[in-house]
């Protein structure tokens, strides 16, 4: 389907990728693994089309589309929500368009006999079929189930795009890239703007979609969920595991510890045979043995073990100046956009000290108020800032903010000030961007290298309110551990907007809520919150009154264990009705085959000596048919069974 040979991409004197070559075969899912920077966005391009390689190819069949969705992205501003959306189907309507003026031309005309009519009634004939292939009659109903599925409402249809959030903006990208039916999809972190339903809907669209896949995301359950092979970046070279992200890891230390194994007991051998060819070498008696093991080395083809990439980045808050007691207090604060209310009469306070988590679905007003608290949103009521609060903003959309013209020292040297110019490169190089790296232009870095790039500017200068909105988003499993530890020996407040249960886990003392424009309060860590609310995930609040029994008492079971059991669920029902629906196309394709054998034989004066190889076929069929049906209802009472089963449940 698409062949990578031999890809190397070079910046300067530095090798990003070195003869890298794989496959990508009809129905792939493929994770690309690796450290923020490794190539993997870099590779997706590549293949998209939209960047060349130093030196190497891409081989596509003729019939290959490709549907790619980049970490950043400019969308328009300009329509609606569905106007948006259904621009992925530019070639129906534009059929559509062509169908309706050749039927009005048609109706205007009366010579029936001539050239040009006839020529238009063949051309309607010809787009009619087409439209209809396409899908012409169901666009709309497939634009609007596949916005419903990330996340969208119907009411949202209509709403212009530039009401939007970026995330909700990425959304439509991912809409429409869904909806052109490519035959590979590049998806370069699909899941950074999705909460957890719309992050399942994707992952049962993806399990059940007949082209291929190749993504990458740093959210292990929804790798496991979609592929099924891994494909690793590390220092420039490949290894590919076929196998999803967990097996993948397991396999890697496997293999690691294999090749550990097998250089130290070369090396053993290696040294074993020096020291006898030393010892010996010049005894008349052993000289053929010493000959013997000097030829024996000779041919030895020497192990090597893998380089591991063990670089991380080094982060350390400045203490904090101290504040006021009070750092943030609203009293009965709205924010309204238009007639779309998103904040509505909230109060709030944060004490010096604390670390607090903003949570809740997308668009409930916690990016919102979290630039009210920077200055950068107007509002209605009552807020204050603490005396003496300087605030540390790290943007949802900071790798937008950064000037992509720049190098990455300018970036920094045009915002740093006083004695902490000195230290430019040390804190550069602290965050992974040494050497020659500096000189790279913001724009040739990977959505992660972006984000550690943010991270520096938010360093340059103390501060003792440090507001992170989604900081994760982007950084890769080793990075978000770091800044993690980073976090927790801050000495300053901290405001927190995201989703990620584990990074939040250790860090904040409190939880505010954001639902229905209010703000609710609850004190203590993100699990006591997620225990309390009954909760697997936080992007999973809206579904609370969903998960009341009929009593309507929340059940309070094991959540991680109820979404273990769902997700195990999911998958064996997946299993078993593949199983069923490939049983049924056996049968369909054995009673074709019967059907039209049947039809021979009725021929008169079909049947010759000759023909006898026929009947066995014949009679092969048939037997094979039957073992077919009583498998298909084998397995369609282990379907119906199960389905029973956990109905019960």
């Amino acid at each position: 389907m698409v062949s990578v040979q031999d890809i190397s991409v070079s910046f300067g004197s530095f090798d990003l990728l070195t003869n890298i070559s794989f496959l990508i075969n009809e129905q792939d899912r493929i994770g690309l693994a690796g450290k923020n920077g490794a190539g993997k966005s870099t590779l997706l391009k590549i293949i998209s089309g939209l960047q060349s390689p130093t030196s190497g190819q891409i081989d596509k069949s003729k019939d290959v589309t490709i549907g790619y969705l980049p970490q950043q992205m400019r969308v328009d501003d300009t329509t609606t929500v569905l106007n948006e959306t259904i621009t992925a189907f530019s070639e129906i309507i534009s059929l559509s368009e062509e169908i309706e003026h050749c039927g009005s031309e048609i109706a205007r005309r009366d010579d029936y006999e001539s050239t040009e009519y006839l020529g238009l009634c063949d051309y309607l004939t010809v787009a009619e079929e087409r439209y209809r292939i396409l899908g012409g009659d169901n666009y709309m109903g497939e634009a609007e189930q596949t916005l419903i599925g990330l996340g969208f409402e119907r009411k949202d249809f209509d709403r212009p795009t530039k009401e939007l959030s970026g995330g909700w903006r990425m959304r439509i990208e991912l809409a429409k890239i869904l909806l052109r039916k490519p035959s590979l999809f590049l998806l370069d972190e699909p899941t950074n703007h999705l909460d957890i339903e719309s992050i399942q809907w994707l992952e049962s669209f993806l399990s059940g979609y007949s082209g291929a896949v190749v993504l990458v995301s740093h959210d292990r359950a929804f790798l496991d969920n979609v592929t099924q092979r891994t494909i690793e970046i590390s220092l420039g070279r490949i290894y590919d595991y076929k196998a999803s992200w967990s097996k993948y890891i397991v396999l890697r230390e496997e293999r690691r510890e294999q090749q550990i194994a097998a250089y130290r007991n070369q090396q053993k051998m290696i040294d074993d045979t020096e020291k006898f060819i030393e010892r010996f070498r010049y005894k008349a008696t052993k000289a053929i043995q010493v000959q013997s093991k000097i030829k024996q080395l000779d041919k030895v083809e020497r192990l090597e073990v893998d380089e591991e990439d063990r670089s991380a980045i080094n982060i350390k808050f400045p203490p904090s100046p101290r504040s006021g007691a009070i750092v943030v207090e609203a009293t009965d604060l709205s924010k309204n956009f238009g007639s779309l209310n998103v904040l509505n009469k909230i109060n709030i306070k944060i004490s010096r000290g604390e670390k607090v988590a903003f949570v809740g679905r997308n668009g409930e007003g916690k990016t919102t108020f979290s630039k009210i608290i920077i200055g950068e949103h107007d509002y209605q009521g009552e807020l204050k800032i603490g005396y003496n609060v300087k605030i540390g903003y790290f943007a949802q959309n900071q790798d937008e903010l950064l000037d992509e013209e720049k190098t990455v020292l300018q970036t920094i040297e045009d915002i740093a000030k006083g004695d902490i110019r000195t230290k430019i490169r040390d804190m550069l190089g602290a965050f992974l961007f040494r050497g020659e790296d500096v000189e790279k232009k913001v724009k040739v870095l990977s959505g992660g290298e972006r984000a550690r790039l943010a991270l520096v500017k938010l360093l340059l200068e103390p501060s003792n309110l440090l507001v992170l909105d989604e900081p994760t988003n982007h950084l890769d499993m080793r990075t978000k551990d770091i800044l993690k530890q980073a976090l927790i020996k801050y000495d300053g407040t901290l405001i927190v907007v995201s989703h990620d249960r584990d990074f939040l886990d250790g860090i904040v003392n409190k939880v505010f809520e954001f639902r229905n424009n209010r703000i609710k309060e609850n004190i203590g860590g993100i699990y006591d919150f997620l225990k309390k609310k009954n909760l697997d995930n936080l992007k999973d609040i809206e579904k609370r009154v969903k998960i009341k029994n009929e009593t309507g008492q929340v059940n309070t079971s094991s959540n991680k264990q109820r979404y273990l059991e769902k997700k195990e669920f999911d998958r064996n029902l997946r299993k078993l009705k593949k199983r069923l629906e490939e049983s049924e196309k056996k049968i369909e394709q054995f009673e074709a085959e019967i059907n039209a054998v049947d039809k021979t034989f009725m021929e008169p004066g079909s049947y010759s000596a000759a023909d006898e190889k026929e009947y066995e076929k014949y009679r092969e069929l048939k037997e094979q048919l039957n073992e077919e049906m009583d498998s298909w209802t084998q397995y369609s009472c282990e379907l119906e069974e199960f389905e029973k089963n956990n109905n019960k449940e």
